[in-house]
């Protein structure tokens, strides 16, 4: 029976698969996308160092263009999972976030809100 709390949000986006992919695939562009999240972001070894004001941390970032998967795994706990998925003549973006263990409700939600702010960023920077 799973025990950690969920979020899953999608966004269509007027853009191809491919280009989706291509830049949330690609961790630089996440302090631009996701800067709540991420402020720098460099290349530590096999892993990436995500730097957040005062705190970093080791993540790694899985991909596969075959199957439109983005994943950002961190040892700290668990992890993050998209997924870029054609819609049409433009593509649809899923994200999945999982909660550690005893979050709060508040936490969920207003992370919850942080995310749907991001993939609308996601959104008008692959659009433009």
């Amino acid at each position: 029976m799973p025990t950690n709390i969920t979020i899953s949000r999608s966004i269509a986006i007027d853009a191809t698969p491919a280009e989706v992919f291509a830049f949330v695939a690609d961790p630089h562009n996440l302090p631009h996308w996701a800067p709540r999240a991420v402020d720098t972001v460099e290349p530590a070894g096999g892993t990436w160092l995500f730097r957040s004001g005062d705190t970093e941390r080791h993540v790694i970032v899985r991909t596969s263009q075959e199957h439109g998967t983005v994943d950002l795994i961190s040892p700290e706990g668990p992890g993050v999972y998209t997924r870029v998925i054609p819609n049409g003549t433009g593509a649809e973006y899923q994200f999945t976030l999982f909660f550690p263990e005893g979050s709060s409700q508040d936490a969920v939600e207003a992370q919850s809100t942080v995310i749907e702010e991001e993939l609308e960023t996601v959104r008008t920077l692959c659009e433009a």
